[in-house]
């Protein structure tokens, strides 16, 4: 459905058509979302509730993070992979002590819904789609302060606070930054319900309540080197390659689906593909488009999977590339042309994110082969 922030004076609609990717000022609505001073309509995301006295315990089983005691008003992330540790579903929980909160990209919802209620056997629990329902609205709130209140259905606000902002206990970040830019990056998502969002429009058309489009927002989440899985996320990713062990996997709690890849790659191995950002030349005026080929002497090492203009960095974007590709060496992002005209290459510089050397931090010493020769 469409969001009634849409009907705001200089409104225009993202790609999807339901919420403003801007309000005809990205910078200026940048800064002030960076500043805590505005809100951005998320009213296209899903949302999908768990109820029952098992529902804590059941989900803990079946995903990534340690949330069987998750206190209500907590907020936490966890990942649903599939039997070989592949993503197949992000969540955002807050847990009200009545019902548990699932906050997800909107095409998640159904799918994740009817897969965890084919999931329920025998446990004390219920799973809905409450989407139409329920809106998200998003601020960046380092003080806790919030712009708008978040419904109460039972006692507790459903604020979620994104836990990306410092490791997680059980978590492992493989960045190698000293001030990691998370840290900058205290995102908050408030759901209320969907009958509020003509009251809150007109509050921001009588400028009681400053707004920012989602442009804003995905500018900053990309220079907090941020995955989400609607933009980071295929068919092969495995949360190793995006950093997401910082946030939203505990390497200590029980058995799950995936849990052996987890570890396997984490203690012995090496993610496939890393994560790094991508400062683009911004010369041309020319942002490319997410799915954009990253190449390096011509040949595709990687794909742009977001990509923003900060105000403060220029053009960025993230780029999920080859474990191997030399963090030092100089790439190009391609932008295919339509018609006969040539595509255009777009200078990159790498900033690294997950280094070639993420993982294997077991180091357990290699075994030599039966009859292998030592030397």
């Amino acid at each position: 459905m469409t969001s009634p922030f849409l009907a705001l004076p200089g409104a225009v609609a993202d790609a999807s058509g339901r919420v403003a990717a801007h309000y005809g000022e990205p910078v200026v609505e940048q800064r002030m979302l960076a500043a805590g001073r505005a809100i951005v309509d998320l009213s296209d995301r899903g949302v999908v509730t768990v109820t029952g006295e098992d529902r804590l315990r059941w989900l803990d089983s079946l995903t990534s993070q340690a949330i069987a005691h998750l206190a209500p008003g907590s907020s936490a992330e966890t990942l649903l992979l599939d039997p070989q540790g592949r993503l197949e579903h992000s969540m955002r929980l807050v847990d009200d002590g009545t019902t548990t909160w699932l906050l997800v990209d909107g095409e998640q919802a159904e799918p994740l819904a009817a897969w965890l209620d084919r999931m329920r056997f025998m446990m004390q629990v219920e799973v809905a789609d409450v989407s139409a329902q329920w809106a998200t609205l998003g601020q960046l709130s380092s003080d806790g302060a919030k712009l708008v209140s978040a419904a109460t259905p039972h006692g507790v606000p459903l604020m979620w606070r994104d836990p990306w902002t410092v490791v997680q206990d059980g978590g492992w970040q493989y960045a190698a930054s000293a001030e990691h830019p998370g840290v900058a990056y205290p995102a908050a998502e408030m759901l209320v319900a969907r009958d509020e969002m003509p009251a809150l429009a007109d509050q921001a058309l009588h400028g009681e309540l400053a707004v920012a489009g989602t442009l804003a927002l995905e500018a900053l989440r990309i220079a907090a080197w941020r995955p989400r899985q609607a933009t980071e996320a295929d068919e092969r990713t495995i949360p190793h390659e995006l950093d997401w062990m910082r946030s939203a996997v505990h390497l200590a709690k029980g058995c799950y689906r995936g849990q052996e890849t987890v570890a396997k790659v984490h203690n012995l191995g090496h993610p496939p593909r890393r994560l790094v950002l991508l400062h683009l030349d911004g010369s041309a005026g020319v942002l490319p488009d997410s799915g954009s080929s990253v190449l390096l002497d011509g040949a595709e090492v990687g794909r742009l999977t977001s990509s923003a203009r900060h105000h403060e960095l220029g053009p960025i974007g993230l780029a999920v590339v080859k474990r191997s590709l030399d963090p030092q060496a100089p790439l190009a992002v391609r932008i295919d042309a339509e018609g006969e005209s040539p595509a255009e290459l777009i200078a990159a510089a790498q900033e690294v994110i997950v280094p070639p050397e993420a993982g294997a931090t077991a180091g357990v010493p290699r075994i030599p082969r039966l009859g292998a020769v030592q030397r």
